[in-house]
């Protein structure tokens, strides 16, 4: 599966603003541009803060009046790279608590923002796309089960999994790995299962414990590293 990365989803720099800009000039780009902040960039196009409309704001009322960006600018910035999941990114907007995070290269130089509502767009995947990723990379390249072993309907992002399938161990990982798919809200497993069957998973998905003797059911399989970046930032 290929998750959407910073470099899909986020807007290209547009605009952007020195240390020294002014108070009136900040205010106009970001009607001008219909931007909620402007990131603050050196002389060698690197972010050094961000000014948004509430540090606008609270500098208007403070007693010492309009100022320059970087009086007014938040600051040590917060980036992202553009490899990076939308996953990431959103786990360091919580983390830091912010709406938008300017998106730098490999040098540290701004290439790009992305906010919140570029985030969201994920969301706004047809159905029919992420149906077509659950059949043909879930369920076929990376469980190897037939195209037709499962039924997915998708409503609005809402994944419904129906059908028949040999090997009871399999049902949770299909579900955890459609969690994971991009524009998915959420999944409801109606999946059934052969009586009698229990077989070895199919390759890559490690092996499953027989049953025997005195045996239990054993643990659950997993496949082998379930996709879910980790680290990272929003």
């Amino acid at each position: 599966m290929r998750h959407r990365s910073v470099a899909d989803l986020m807007t290209p720099t547009a605009v952007a603003v020195q240390p020294g800009t002014s108070f009136k000039e900040i205010a106009r780009l970001l009607d001008e541009y219909g931007i909620t902040a402007v990131p603050v960039v050196d002389d060698e196009h690197r972010p050094v803060g961000v000014v948004s409309e509430a540090d606008l704001l609270r500098r208007h009322t403070a007693k010492d009046g309009p100022s320059t960006a970087e009086a007014m600018m938040s600051s040590p910035v917060v980036t992202a790279r553009p490899s990076w999941t939308a996953v990431e990114a959103a786990r360091l907007m919580e983390r830091h608590r912010v709406k938008r995070l300017p998106v730098v290269d490999a040098d540290g130089r701004l290439i790009g923002v992305l906010s919140r509502s570029d985030l969201l767009q994920l969301f706004l995947r047809r159905d029919r796309s992420i149906q077509e990723e659950i059949r043909e990379d879930v369920v076929v390249r990376i469980l190897r089960l037939s195209p037709s072993a499962v039924h997915i309907d998708v409503d609005e992002g809402r994944v419904t999994l129906s059908g028949t399938l040999d090997r009871p161990g399999i049902g949770p990982i299909l579900v955890r790995l459609c969690e994971t798919v991009d524009g998915v809200v959420e999944v409801e497993d109606r999946l059934t299962y052969e009586e009698g069957e229990e077989t070895a998973p199919g390759p890559g998905l490690g092996s499953e414990p027989g049953p025997g003797p005195g045996s239990g059911s054993g643990s659950e399989p997993g496949p082998g590293s379930e996709p879910g970046p980790e680290g990272g930032a929003v």
